[in-house]
């Protein structure tokens, strides 16, 4: 029995990562110009900061000039508008990351539809999503882009393979089938009310797992040889490993995919990775296209 090749999240945005630190290199001896990426938190949420500070690390580390605004959890919905129309008037600021989830007390759409839309970095603007589905030039939600990259790498030119997208998100399934569309893949989107839902997802060669429903697509879900992406972050119980232990689980159940699927990624370790290194890309495309320069091709 053949077993599914593991696709490396982790050196794949390594990559990333090291290609737009050379390209940030090249820019600014060129140039003269540092991008810069503001990123916004509302609140105390234990996951956010963590990811505030990954992201944040990650910046520096790519050459890139990182501006942190961390506002507290009762800060006035106009306080945090002020604050991103100042963003957006300053010109060391080449991208805009506001993180979510925002307090109960803001509005999350008004927010990302106050971020000039050449500064959305997370392509979250309705300028962005517009452009992105008529084929325009468009700052693209770090997640489905990320996939984009891995498919493209383990399986080449995808015209012509039927891909389904199980989620319909706007932060992942919709963009993910957009950017499908424009590889020429034949794209279906399916999700929890879909009917025989398990026939449809053994009718793709490429399986885009990103309903956040731990373990739902089993080993009998996937086509024989299909690449499976699986966006899926879950935490379950972990009995095995004591009282009160957790652990990361994807979408898919990984275990029985294995010997099913041609290539897959892991939870955690897979699409994780690409989702920071994806948003640095994003800002030095959006500072070259800010500043009237080519954008480098990452």
């Amino acid at each position: 029995m053949s077993t599914a090749k593991i696709i490396d999240g982790k050196s794949f945005a390594a990559d990333l990562r090291a290609r737009v630190a050379e390209e940030i290199s090249k820019i600014k001896q060129a140039h003269g110009l540092t991008p810069g990426l503001a990123v916004v938190l509302v609140g105390e949420d234990p996951a956010s900061q963590v990811y505030v500070r990954n992201k944040a690390q990650q910046t520096k580390e790519a050459g890139m000039a990182s501006f942190e605004h961390r506002l507290d959890v009762t800060t006035p919905e106009a306080d945090l508008l002020a604050l991103i129309e100042t963003l957006n008037t300053d010109t060391t600021v080449h991208g805009i990351l506001v993180q979510l989830p925002l307090p109960e007390h803001i509005d999350e759409n008004k927010v990302l539809s106050a971020i000039n839309p050449d500064k959305d970095v997370d392509g979250f603007h309705l300028m962005n999503v517009g452009r992105l589905w008529t084929g325009g030039e468009s700052l693209v939600p770090c997640t489905p882009y990320g996939c984009l990259l891995m498919l493209k790498a383990e399986l080449g030119d995808l015209t012509g393979k039927r891909a389904l997208i199980l989620g319909r998100s706007n932060i992942v399934g919709k963009p993910m089938a957009a950017l499908l569309l424009q590889e020429s893949c034949t794209v279906s989107i399916a999700h929890s009310r879909t009917e025989d839902l398990p026939a449809r997802c053994r009718e793709a060669d490429i399986l885009v797992a990103a309903v956040g429903r731990p373990l739902m697509v089993k080993s009998d879900w996937i086509k024989p040889g299909a690449t499976v992406i699986d966006v899926g972050i879950n935490r379950i119980d972990a009995p095995e490993r004591g009282d009160g232990k957790t652990r990361l689980v994807g979408d898919v159940d990984f275990e029985g995919a294995l010997s099913v699927a041609a290539a897959i990624t892991p939870v955690p370790g897979g699409v994780g990775p690409m989702t920071i290194a994806c948003l640095l890309r994003n800002t030095v495309v959006a500072a070259c296209r800010q500043s009237a320069l080519d954008a480098p091709d990452l």
